[in-house]
């Protein structure tokens, strides 16, 4: 990977966006969405700005490097114009650790991948640039900004990732896949009449969106297929948990619970932990339980792989 690539294509891509900022007064994300048309060929695009692109296209980034720019970018627009919390793209220290569970959860050298809430779809670019396997990826998102900004940055990265707007929590007509990707939004979902038809419902207040996703994602699944979600680290002790936990009991398997630091998220409140689920099945493994304390000790990240190699490997043999 070339750093200096990614800091010139950086530099070129911000001056772009501030000069279109400027020109059209709107915001920084906008402004991103129109440069990469530009980028793309489409006309009208200042001197200044084509002169740029052009030199852009000179250093012939590879996906990383345009991955590692747009990240970049999306890093300096929060300094100014941040985006909300479910907004906000996944950290490649959990991303890396999302892949490794991908690839060591699954045997097939082919997977269906569905990303449910696929955002600005950096964790689907950090997974489609790494993966050993070929991945045949769908992200799902109802943000009208988000899906423009994801399939922009696709576009000119020559992701084969597909895109579609909608809200995840209504019933979609959607193939089963053998991974269901999510950094669940965390929240309520506002639309009562929707959430009654889930077993998770709350029938006094408006129900948890992320526990609606976690039900609707278990549809998608194929029967041998993994769920692997980023969710409130407080999800089995939160006030609706007994809703979600009935509705394990009968339908899904917990796998794996991996908590992540707390110093990753800013504070206790926001924390999440990588849940594992699985249809359920008539034997089901012991729960691979494990703390992760850092994601940038590589000994505390080697560890933790090995710990969960021999528990898979145990988990195989037992089944």
């Amino acid at each position: 990977m070339n750093f200096e690539h990614i800091e010139t294509a950086y530099e070129l891509i911000l001056e772009n966006i501030q000069l279109i900022e400027n020109e059209i007064k709107t915001n920084i994300y906008d402004a991103l969405i129109e440069q990469n048309s530009f980028y793309l060929g489409a006309q009208g695009a200042p001197e200044t700005i084509q002169a740029n692109n052009a030199k852009l296209a000179e250093l012939h980034l590879t996906k990383e490097e345009w991955r590692r720019t747009f990240q970049f970018i999306f890093i300096k627009a929060a300094q100014t114009e941040g985006l909300q919390a479910n907004h906000q793209f996944t950290p490649d220290a959990i991303g890396f650790i999302l892949l490794f569970l991908m690839e060591n959860l699954t045997d097939s050298d082919q997977l269906d991948v569905l990303e449910i809430g696929s955002g600005t779809g950096n964790l689907a670019e950090t997974l489609l640039n790494n993966s050993s396997k070929e991945l045949d990826y769908m992200g799902i998102e109802v943000d009208d900004l988000l899906i423009d900004l994801s399939a922009s940055i696709a576009e000119i990265m020559e992701s084969p990732i597909h895109f579609v707007q909608e809200d995840a929590v209504r019933p979609q007509i959607l193939k089963e896949s053998d991974v269901i990707i999510s950094d669940l939004p965390v929240g309520y979902y506002p639309n009562d009449e929707i959430a009654k038809r889930y077993r998770v419902a709350a029938t006094d207040e408006h129900t948890y969106a992320h526990h609606l996703l976690m039900e609707q994602s278990l549809k998608y699944l194929k029967k041998d297929g993994f769920a692997i979600l980023l969710a409130p680290t407080n999800l089995l002790t939160s006030p609706q948990s007994p809703l979600l936990k009935n509705w394990l009991q009968g339908y899904a398997d917990i796998l794996a619970v991996i908590t992540l630091p707390e110093s990753l998220f800013g504070n206790k409140a926001n924390a999440k932990s990588i849940f594992v689920l699985k249809k359920q099945a008539e034997q089901s493994s012991e729960t691979f339980v494990y703390p992760l304390s850092d994601l940038q000790n590589r000994d505390v990240l080697l560890e933790f792989m090995e710990n969960f190699k021999n528990w898979k490997n145990n988990a195989t043999n037992c089944n």
